[in-house]
Formats: C-alpha cells, sequence, structure tokens
C-alpha cells in the first residue's frame, strides 16, 4: 500500500495557509496567467513566493497549474512565465498540453511536471507515453473506475505517481474538456474562463414558436439537465488506497477557507484515523460525514469510482449549494485581553453561539461576549464584511491563530 499525499487546493496565500495548517502534504495554486481557474483570485508572483516559503517551512510541497490548452499566442508567454517561477520555487508544474510541457522541460528541466485530469489520462499507454517523456505523476481522468485505476497501477512504472480526484465538483465533460461555455457565452473553459453552463437551468424553444420556452421534463421536477452532485469519497479510504493512488486530490481553487480548512481537515484525519486501524476509521464514519456537510456542497455521489453513474448522481431541479454552517473569519492572532483578531465574513451577533474550528480536528463552542472595532469601540454586532474586529470569547478553550470561528445556519 502507497502512501497517500493529501492535495489540497488554495486560492490565494491566505487560504493556502489555511490548507497547510489544516492538514495537506501538498497544496496546487495557479498564478495569474495559464490555469484554468481564471476567475480564481490566483497568486501574484510576490504571493506564491511568500506562499512556497511558507509552505516549505511546515514541510508541504506547492504544485502550480499551468495547464491551459494553449493556442500559438499563448506559447511565447509561457515561456516568459516559467522563466519567472525559476525564483518561486514551486515543487511542481501541472500540464496538460505538450508544447507548454515542452517548454517547461527546456526552462525548467529540474522541476517535477504532473500531467492534468485535463489531458483526458484514461489508460496506462497513455501514463507510460508521459513517463517516457519525463513526468513524474499523471492525474486520472475523472470518468474512470477504482478498478481501471487498479489495472493502470500494474502496468506502468513504479516511480510513475497516480493522482486522483477524491473530492468535489465534478464537470459534465470528460475531464473537464467543456465547449459548453465557448459556445454559449465566449467563453473558453479549456483557457480557464468556464462560465459552468452545466448548472444552468435550460428550456426547449421550437424554430416556429419563437418566444416560447418549453421546460426539460424529467419526471415532475425539471431539470438541470447537466448539474452534477459533488464527489464525496471520505468513506471509500481503504479502496482509494488499495487501488495504488498516491494523491488524493481535492477540487476546489475558488472555494472558500472555511470549505478548504473543513474538507482538509476531514480527509486529513479519515487518512490518519485509517493508519491507526480500519476499525478505527470505520468507527468514525459518522463523525466525518457530520464534519464534511458543514460546508456549502450540492449532495454527494462516488462518480465513476464504481461504475457509470446514473440518474442519482444528478440534480435535476435545482442548482442550490446544501449550506450547514457560516463563515465568519480566520483567528489572525490573539491581544493583550485574549480577543481574537478577525476580519470579519459575514454577519454574527453579540450573544451569539458559535463553533471555533481548531486544526486538530476539535470543535468548541463559545459564545460572544463582546465585539470591538479598530478604535476600541463596542458593536452589538458585526454586519461589515472584512471588518477588522477583536472578539471577546466564552468557552473552555481560548482561540488562537489559524483557528476558524463558523456558526450554525
Amino acid at each position: 500500500m502507497r502512501e497517500p499525499e493529501l492535495l489540497v487546493p488554495a486560492s490565494s496565500l491566505e487560504v493556502l495557509k489555511v490548507a497547510v495548517i489544516y492538514g495537506a502534504d501538498a497544496v496546487y495554486i495557479g498564478g495569474e496567467a495559464f490555469g484554468l481557474r481564471a476567475k480564481a483570485k490566483n497568486f501574484t508572483l510576490a504571493e506564491m513566493k511568500e506562499g512556497v516559503e511558507f509552505a516549505h517551512a511546515h514541510g508541504v510541497k506547492v504544485f502550480v497549474t499551468a495547464n491551459i490548452l494553449a493556442h500559438n499566442s499563448d506559447l511565447e508567454g509561457v515561456r516568459a512565465y516559467f522563466e519567472e517561477l525559476k525564483d518561486v520555487g514551486p515543487d511542481a508544474l501541472i500540464i496538460s498540453d505538450p508544447g507548454v510541457f515542452t517548454i517547461a522541460k527546456e526552462v525548467l528541466p529540474e522541476m517535477e511536471l504532473h500531467i492534468s485530469t485535463q489531458a483526458n489520462n484514461t489508460n496506462y499507454g497513455t501514463y507510460r507515453f508521459w513517463h517516457a517523456q519525463g513526468a513524474k505523476r499523471v492525474v486520472t481522468a475523472r470518468e474512470l473506475s477504482l478498478a481501471e485505476i487498479k489495472e493502470i497501477r500494474a502496468n506502468i512504472p513504479e516511480d510513475l505517481e497516480i493522482e486522483t480526484f477524491i473530492h468535489g465538483a465534478m464537470c459534465i465533460s470528460y475531464s473537464g474538456r467543456c465547449l459548453l461555455s465557448s459556445f454559449l457565452a465566449g467563453r473558453d473553459a479549456n483557457q480557464g474562463a468556464c462560465t459552468h453552463p452545466c448548472r444552468w437551468k435550460y428550456y426547449l424553444m421550437e424554430e416556429n414558436r419563437p418566444g416560447e420556452y418549453m421546460p426539460v421534463i424529467e419526471n415532475e421536477r425539471g431539470t438541470y439537465i447537466f448539474n452534477s452532485k459533488d464527489l464525496c469519497m471520505i468513506e471509500h479510504i481503504p479502496e482509494m488506497l488499495n487501488a495504488g493512488i498516491d494523491s488524493f486530490k481535492i477540487e476546489g481553487r475558488m472555494k472558500t477557507a472555511l470549505y478548504v480548512a473543513t474538507v482538509a481537515r476531514t480527509y486529513r484525519l479519515a487518512i490518519d484515523d485509517y493508519k491507526k486501524s480500519e476499525e478505527y476509521y470505520r468507527s468514525r464514519l459518522p463523525f466525518y460525514r457530520e464534519e464534511i456537510a458543514k460546508c456549502t456542497y450540492r449532495l454527494f455521489t462516488t462518480g465513476f469510482f464504481f461504475g457509470k453513474p446514473n440518474e442519482e448522481t444528478q440534480i435535476y431541479d435545482h442548482n442550490t449549494y446544501m449550506k450547514e454552517y457560516t463563515y465568519l473569519g480566520i483567528v489572525g492572532g490573539v491581544d493583550e485581553r485574549g480577543c481574537a483578531v478577525i476580519e470579519q465574513r459575514n454577519k454574527f451577533c453579540v450573544g451569539d453561539i458559535i463553533e471555533i474550528m481548531k486544526p486538530d480536528g476539535r470543535n468548541i463552542e463559545a459564545k460572544v461576549l463582546k465585539i470591538f472595532n479598530e478604535d476600541g469601540e463596542e458593536q452589538e454586532s458585526a454586519p461589515h464584511p472584512k471588518q477588522k474586529l477583536f472578539i471577546e470569547l466564552e468557552g473552555e478553550a481560548a482561540p488562537e491563530e489559524f483557528d476558524i470561528l463558523r456558526c450554525k445556519g
């Protein structure tokens, strides 16, 4: 059995630090160009460098995405970008395009190269090809079953690593190579600008009856015909390991710090608990399920891992996220009064019972006794997003840096 890496996404420097503290073995991030999440906040080169230094100080690796399908006009920029990355010092690049791969080998010959899921890696012949080119790791296409991944593992070199998505949003197109966004909105999903049309609600219109919209019916409910449930394999860690997977990848480079912390911490606990014993891991399944549902999600599915998905993996009647907890802020420090210092993200009030989410797995209830602004003035509530606040809490454990404050509802 191979030692699994927990690979966690980060949309910003703040979220990178959260991912590191909450259990990631490696973090993947995007720069301001050549990655497939153009609408994410992404990283400047200075932020990348700071993030890499922070991660490395905690023994965590950083991978940079450069996984667009490049056009001629992209290639010179890619080369210049890779030259700039020499000073950043990431641990690997995630690439899908052979031309971009070739440039990376020329500019960064010592850099570890990983092949993105965008390259549609569905068979062991493809894996062998990329290994022969010098790739260290290949990311499985999302449409592979665990049986197929296990067969790939048995037919590729031992030193070639397999990375597989274990949690997060599922794309309706094979491995995310979608043309709908380009067709409907003029924004290329394969260039990082996806508008997620698979989440939209659709109607039919007959050409001789313009303006008359007929609902696409699936039973009595209407339909979001492309809208998949989210992948969640928290209950199947043993099967993932037995398939020979080296890296468990969480999707979500546009997610909040609360989402990243919640998912990273839950999978970290599950993997570590399984290492102790399978029996102990299985006894904790209700806890994992409860925790993983504390961030936003679209119900859950096991995707293609146990066979081709059926209608039960889709959500046909709405595109509403489930949301059980609200993100209040990350503790940036504790002042001389013992108050938690946060940049507020959602409204809460004096007297509210909130939860302190700690990196070690504990969740501790606390009552909000007082809220102070930067001028030392007391407030009854915190209605203004990103306001710096000082929170006096009553509870059995004091807040610490990188604790996350959240509340139910």
